[in-house]
């Protein structure tokens, strides 16, 4: 064992907005969001979703083409538009929010002035996918389409007889370098948010600005976000013909949005903004530093910052990344006249109060699980829940009205109240949110059968439940079941059954069981040593911090894989800004155990980022504990790490 281990989304060229990098050329989007239709049922979220999709775009260095609630005249027009400025672009981006269908296969976007009465009219009254695809034909370059657009149909029983008429949009096909989007599986129908925007585009404004974030993670993220903001109702789905990788941001990977937060409140000495990072991240790696900062009055481990520019800019990308109002607002107070204040502006216009009171937003807000975090919710642990058990039932209970039909918001009605101390009554709301197909209900009802609390005890009804929420896609589920398949208690032993489910789960973004993945590989349990390496740094990646300490061991000591004592100090120094302060524990208080080769590495990374002064000896020392914490608390810079990575 290692030393101290525990046991269609649409392509974009990959751009970074920070200061002195110049942005690509030959980026258009039409951006369409329809919601405001004249014979059919009003849409709450694509006006905002388009809107806000155009911003961010912007913002990435598109030329958009906004349209919203379009008539098929409209549509038409800024196709032709968009046609014309793709022509010798490098990337064309189609995204369209509102109501559309398949028939025969085909799928046809619905304009507002559609008015449907018989089933010949479907094609002549929309406009056919296949339109805005020619329109793109003629780019030279990527051709990406994002579709939050796969509602049911909505002329109800004008085609509800037509046999021709399916569920959803229909899977679409074509040449090498297309990629397509859509909100949910292909066939099925995807669900309006309960807030701003819908849970698809929610979540993909979300991800958009995580840096170094390549394609394929950032759609796993999404997917990620969605399935847990609808309990596994709602997929996300791509169809892929690239031939390359692309990231919207190519800047090196930074921190975590938590530790970026944390980083700038410190940095800005700012106990507003340190109060708000508690109330976001209420069980985040720095909430000890934090407390300790508003608790003590403690400031020795902030960095003075002597560049008013790069605290803008580090103020903006958390601002703009997070989509948070306080921090937009703190930015404006600042900086009124910034680089970026006319862009604050617009994205402060755009966005919601922070304590948005919805039922469906204030229901997720008190109620989610900590499992389920999501990019704009972190979680509520069990015992804080408990303090606001009344308010989250009252909420949640109102989600369940205004939501009848996702039943993830019963299960967290049912967390609420299991909360409040009626297990019984809780059981009971688990029972039906599981019936209906909440994967959350599912885990949370079958460790209650598990361990025989609040009902009888019941085994095989347990793994019954798991069973099918790891076939809904839960993580959670599948990590039990390979835990309970090792054991070989509960279910018969299936070693080869449970590596394929921890691996199933690490590629649908568990960082806790690509975590285990590399825990079992560098026993030889799963491949080969070496390839613990690259589990562990996914793992980080994917937020399991403690993940960095691990992967630094095996460089540290070449166990599995070369030496390589400078790759080791990058990891420990990312370990160092995003864990929960082992690493820096480990570091100033137990340095012997690490080579003076890999400690003199982090010295000289320190000794770049303008922290550490001292010799470069790979001797620790006072010195040298208080440049890491300067690091922890705002000094951490990734391009002193990209620099020397190998």
């Amino acid at each position: 064992m290692w030393r101290g281990g525990p046991a269609v989304l649409v392509l974009l060229v990959a751009l970074w907005l920070g200061a002195g990098t110049a942005l690509a050329e030959g980026r258009v989007a039409l951006v369409i969001g329809n919601s405001d239709y004249q014979a059919v049922g009003a849409l709450e979220n694509p006006r905002n979703d388009a809107l806000d999709i155009s911003v961010a775009l912007e913002g990435l260095g598109f030329d958009v083409i906004l349209g919203r609630d379009l008539t098929r005249e409209g549509m038409l027009r800024t196709t032709g538009e968009f046609a014309e400025a793709a022509r010798d672009a490098d990337v064309a981006l189609f995204y369209y929010a509102g109501h559309g269908f398949q028939v025969g296969g085909q799928n046809y976007l619905i304009p507002t002035d559609a008015a449907i009465t018989r089933a010949t009219e479907a094609v002549t009254e929309t406009v056919a996918i296949t339109d805005i695809l020619r329109a793109m034909g003629q780019a030279k370059g990527l051709k990406l389409v994002i579709l939050d657009a796969c509602r049911d149909n909505p002329f109800g029983a004008t085609l509800a007889g037509d046999p021709a008429l399916g569920s959803g949009l229909a899977r679409i096909g074509t040449e090498a370098d297309f990629l397509f989007v859509y909100a949910t599986q292909p066939g099925n129908v995807a669900y309006d948010g309960t807030g701003r925007n819908s849970f698809f585009t929610g979540a993909l404004l979300n991800h958009l600005y995580t840096p170094g974030q390549q394609i394929s993670e950032l759609m796993i993220a999404v997917r990620r976000d969605v399935m847990t903001a609808t309990g596994g109702q709602q997929v996300p789905w791509e169809n892929s013909s690239l031939t390359r990788q692309f990231a919207f941001d190519t800047s090196p990977p930074g921190l975590s949005e938590e530790s970026l937060f944390y980083q700038v409140a410190s940095s800005l000495r700012d106990e507003a903004l340190m109060s708000l990072y508690l109330d976001r991240y209420p069980q985040g790696a720095h909430v000890g530093d934090a407390l300790a900062y508003l608790e003590t009055g403690t400031r020795t481990r902030s960095l003075d910052m002597t560049n008013p520019e790069a605290e803008a800019e580090k103020l903006w990308t958390l601002a703009q990344r997070s989509r948070i109002r306080p921090l937009l607002q703190v930015y404006l107070d600042r900086y009124p006249k910034g680089s970026h204040a006319d862009e604050a502006r617009q994205l402060l216009a755009l966005l919601p109060d922070l304590d948005d009171t919805t039922p469906g937003a204030l229901c997720d807000r008190l109620a989610t699980h900590p499992r389920d975090a999501t990019a704009g919710n972190s979680g509520v642990p069990y015992e804080r829940l408990q303090q606001n058990a009344v308010a989250a039932i009252r909420a949640c209970s109102a989600a369940v009205t205004q939501s009848p039909n996702l039943p993830h918001y019963i299960a967290l009605l049912a967390r609420a109240t299991a909360a409040s101390g009626d297990l019984s009554r809780a059981i009971d709301l688990y029972q039906t949110a599981a019936a209906r197909g909440d994967l959350r209900a599912m885990v949370s009802l079958a460790q209650l059968k598990e361990s025989g609390n609040g009902m009888a005890q019941d085994i095989p009804g347990a793994m019954a439940l798991y069973e099918q929420a790891a076939a809904g896609g839960s993580s959670d589920a599948m990590i039990n079941l390979a835990v309970t398949l090792f054991e070989g208690k509960d279910l018969p032993k299936d070693a080869d059954r449970a590596i394929a489910l921890l691996r199933r789960a690490s590629d649908e973004g568990s960082a806790k069981a690509t975590f285990n993945l590399g825990v079992l590989a560098q026993d030889g349990a799963v491949g080969k040593p070496g390839d613990a390496l690259d589990y562990f740094r996914r793992a980080a990646r994917d937020g399991e911090y403690d993940s960095y300490r691990a992967a630094a061991i095996l460089l540290d000591e070449g166990r599995g894989v070369a030496r390589d004592p400078g790759e080791a100090a990058n990891l420990l120094l990312r370990g160092a800004a995003e864990d929960g302060g082992a690493v820096l524990a480990d570091l100033t208080r137990n340095a012997a155990e690490w080579s003076k080769d890999t400690i003199a590495q982090v010295q000289l990374r320190l000794a770049a980022a303008g922290l550490y002064a001292s010799d470069v000896d790979g001797q620790p020392g006072p010195a040298f504990n208080a440049a890491l914490e300067q690091w922890r608390g705002g000094g951490f810079d990734a391009e002193i790490l990209t620099d020397r990575d190998q």
